[in-house]
């Protein structure tokens, strides 16, 4: 099969022949309809996950057919349409057992612990436990979306942040992730101000649904926010993962209010000082989200079909996989989401 291949990181991406992949007992192999180009990528490539093992294929973020199946599964067939968490849970261990397949203890992770989705076929495991059914009619572009970004901020919003209709919402970086905070935040009856550097995020956070924008090059965010909110936000996310926009994040809290850890933090790009100092005076919650599991999907899936949320507005650009490698290394240029179609499908 064709896939996306780096053997440096940071070094070049190149779209070359690779063997195919083979199912697992209890796992599949799906052939790539779309799959997104996400930051968790970017920072593969970069070598800041201890995971990935050199030479290596990306992408996590994917919808597809089921092309191949291990002789343990059960619950799913050649040709079913299919989409999965970025967080492929074991099913076994006490955090699965409870329901929470994101904090899984044996968890694998396609275009991480294993060769992703930038590619024609990818390999995911224990699939009775990880596969989500598309609903019919749903296209690969939009699907391809919900496994990282979309899945992560509705999870964050309204399983980890308790969002509730009224509050003020203030999200930190308006990325895929951000972005698609923006419009759960306000499809739950949320007020929302975001924030980031960049005027075109801004205004796509706009169309998104926001109501105020902060600049987020400006000498106070956190005071621009509270100004906003008559006080500050009610439940603010990072949604970057960075040391200004988490400890920024922090900052903009009201009394009571609680942060959410979206965007990563690996330790090659700084660890943010929390001012532990306002976390007791206010008594402020922080709190981390990691993914969705595959059970959770299907509320927001429901929400998606009647049309209270539209990640395909979300999808600003399709390539072809020769354009992948371009597109992987300047995440964070343009605004919306960059989906690959590795079949030209």
């Amino acid at each position: 099969m064709r896939a996306l291949v780096f053997e440096s990181f940071g070094g070049p991406l190149e779209v070359r022949e690779v063997p195919d992949p083979r199912p697992a007992p209890a796992g599949v192999v799906v052939r790539v309809e779309a799959s997104g180009i996400c930051r968790s990528d970017w920072h593969a490539w970069s070598g800041h996950d201890p995971d990935v093992v050199l030479p290596h294929v990306p992408g996590h973020e994917l919808a597809g057919t089921v092309a191949a199946a291990g002789p343990e599964v059960r619950r799913w067939a050649v040709g079913d349409r299919v989409t999965v968490p970025f967080v492929c849970a074991c099913g076994r261990c006490a955090p699965c057992r409870e329901g929470n397949g994101q904090v899984c203890l044996n968890q694998t992770q396609p275009g991480f612990t294993h060769w992703g989705s930038l590619a024609e076929s990818v390999a995911l495991d224990a699939a009775d436990v990880n596969l989500v059914a598309l609903p019919e009619g749903l296209p690969a572009t939009t699907a391809a979306s919900l496994g990282c970004r979309f899945a992560t901020a509705f999870r964050a919003l309204t399983g980890v942040g308790r969002v509730r209709p009224g509050e003020w919402v203030a999200v930190h970086g308006c990325g895929g992730v951000g972005l698609s905070a923006v419009q759960v935040a306000v499809a739950a009856g949320a007020r929302v101000v975001a924030v980031d550097v960049a005027p075109g995020a801004l205004d796509h956070a706009r169309r998104m649904g926001a109501e105020h924008v902060v600049d987020g090059a400006a000498p106070d965010v956190p005071a621009a926010v509270a100004a906003l909110t008559g006080g500050g936000a009610h439940l603010s996310l990072d949604a970057l993962g960075s040391v200004g926009t988490c400890t920024n994040s922090i900052r903009s809290l009201r009394p009571r209010g609680r942060h959410v850890q979206v965007g990563l933090l690996p330790p090659a790009t700084g660890r943010p000082e929390i001012p532990m100092e306002l976390v007791i005076a206010r008594e402020l919650a922080v709190l981390g989200s990691h993914g969705m599991a595959a059970g959770d999907y299907p509320a927001m899936l429901s929400l998606i079909s009647a049309g209270r949320l539209r990640p395909d507005l979300l999808v600003t650009r399709e390539l072809g996989l020769d354009d992948a490698g371009a597109a992987l290394a300047a995440v964070g240029r343009a605004p919306g989401i960059a989906v690959v179609r590795p079949c030209g499908t």
